[in-house]
């Protein structure tokens, strides 16, 4: 995976999905940014608008796909493409 490109993970403390997924991409080692939905309205909205949902986590990738409360599976098969 290239290390210069951006994935966006919104999530929130209390998502016990939203702690798995981050503790899997500390794990591996994967550069993020976290934007934590009960932070503001403006940052859940955004996490509703890229997944058409409300589910959280919304884990966006830089080729613009988007993971919603992905297996630990998914995200790795997704990393492993990105």
């Amino acid at each position: 995976m290239d290390d210069s490109a951006e994935i966006t993970m919104y999530g929130a403390d209390w998502c016990r999905d939203c702690r798995r997924s981050k503790a899997l991409l500390d794990g591996e080692g994967v550069a993020y940014r976290y934007v934590d939905v009960e932070v503001s309205k403006e940052a859940a909205d955004e996490a509703m608008s890229i997944s058409g949902r409300p589910n959280i986590p919304v884990i966006v990738f830089p080729d613009g796909s988007h993971l919603v409360e992905p297996s630990d599976e998914a995200l790795r098969t997704k990393l492993a493409a990105v």
